[in-house]
């Protein structure tokens, strides 16, 4: 039996445990181990207050006055109210209930019609955060978090270069969409769907010969099209991608940074960053007035045009790219059925893919020790190739 119907033979609650994230799962207890992004960094601004929800859980996202950003629970410990609905103050937030406080770590400083010591005994979640390349990284696990490296890449460090963060949400499961990027025939079919954009044009309908290595931070990519169409990824454990693609007509190349957040086991926040690097003053602010004018398409909102009148986005870039691999992940379904899958070796992303999730899951199991994912020291060029390279 191969590798792939191996897969597809397994338990079905083998295929369960890699769709949850709520905290005391398996998955959730995993994800929770790395700095997960959360929210655009200009999601809130000094004194503001704003909900969110990522792996189950209901959150607050606030800035102090001083502008610092904070994450705590979503509802006040004492009458279980949304506690952004209340008010910033200083670097704390009130509850609009009956005033308790707490701070950026989820201590009560005040109740006032309690004691200070009754207040004191009183916390709710807080979690760190760090501001990165456009984007909030916040850490959910047990314990001190660890070094705030893994999420790093040199292209969004680089000195003058363009950083733009966007983000979609759209209703499905956050691991087929963490599939979709370590399936790289995909491209030869969905990016020709509706009409063929820049990035279709470039990697071409050809099928690719596939090369998938596990790295100390997660899985390379490499699928080889012909001599001038190499087209390489990598990918970051546990769920971020880094590709580069083609720009507008003769623009430079841009390097795309997405991750795959579930905010439950049926919605995912689909949120990264572009980073285009060039000293061309003039093509970032045309790129930059680009994005202000198409960047914020989410596909979600157009769902019966896409499935039933198969009406594509006129912009054949961000849009028309996000639009094709949305309609391959929501045909099927919230959560597809793996244990119905027949799998060939044009799958040897996905299998490879999973097979890891199930060693890390397996080893939280048993109370084992999880691979220590680091940062790549040589990172891989990621080709550039040409439109209609074969």
């Amino acid at each position: 039996m191969n590798e792939a119907s191996q897969t597809s033979a397994l338990r079905p609650e083998r295929f369960t445990e890699l769709l949850e994230c709520a905290p005391g799962t398996l998955m959730g207890r995993l994800l929770r181990r790395f700095w997960q992004p959360v929210a655009p960094a200009d999601h809130v601004s000094a004194g503001q207050a704003k909900p969110l929800k990522i792996m189950g859980e209901q959150l607050t996202l606030y800035r102090g006055e001083s502008g610092k950003p904070f994450l705590v629970a979503g509802l006040c410990a004492h009458r279980r109210t949304q506690l952004h609905t209340g008010w910033v103050q200083g670097d704390e937030i009130r509850c609009i209930y009956h005033g308790w406080k707490y701070n950026g770590r989820g201590q009560c400083t005040q109740a006032p019609a309690e004691s200070d010591e009754f207040a004191a005994r009183v916390r709710i979640a807080g979690y760190p955060l760090r501001e990165y390349a456009g984007l909030l990284f916040a850490y959910m696990g047990e314990g001190e978090p660890p070094a705030f490296d893994l999420p790093r890449k040199d292209v969004l460090e680089q000195e003058g270069a363009l950083i733009i963060a966007r983000t979609e949400v759209w209703p499905c499961n956050w691991f087929q969409l963490v599939e979709n990027s370590l399936d790289a025939v995909h491209v030869s079919f969905v990016h020709h769907a509706g009409r063929v954009g820049p990035f279709g044009e470039a990697v071409s309908a050809a099928i690719p010969a596939l090369e998938y290595v596990e790295t100390e931070a997660g899985i390379r990519q490499i699928a080889t099209r012909g001599p001038g169409n190499v087209r390489v990824s990598d990918w970051t454990f546990p769920n971020y991608n880094h590709i580069v693609i083609p720009g507008n007509v003769g623009s430079s190349w841009i390097d795309t940074c997405v991750w795959r957040v579930p905010i439950d086991e049926t919605t995912t926040l689909r949120i990264g960053v572009y980073a285009m690097n060039t000293k061309d003053e003039g093509e970032k602010t045309r790129f930059r007035a680009y994005m202000d004018e198409f960047g914020g398409y989410n596909p979600a909102d157009h769902h019966d045009d896409l499935f039933q009148r198969k009406l594509y986005p006129e912009d054949r870039l961000i849009q028309l790219t996000s639009a094709q691999d949305y309609v391959a992940a929501l045909g099927q379904g919230a959560s597809p059925d793996r244990a119905a899958e027949r799998l060939g070796k044009s799958d040897l992303g996905i299998v490879t893919l999973r097979r890891i999730f199930w060693r890390e899951l397996d080893a939280l199991r048993v109370g084992g020790a999880v691979k220590d994912w680091r940062r790549l020291e040589a990172l891989g060029e990621l080709p550039i190739q040409h439109a209609n390279a074969s």
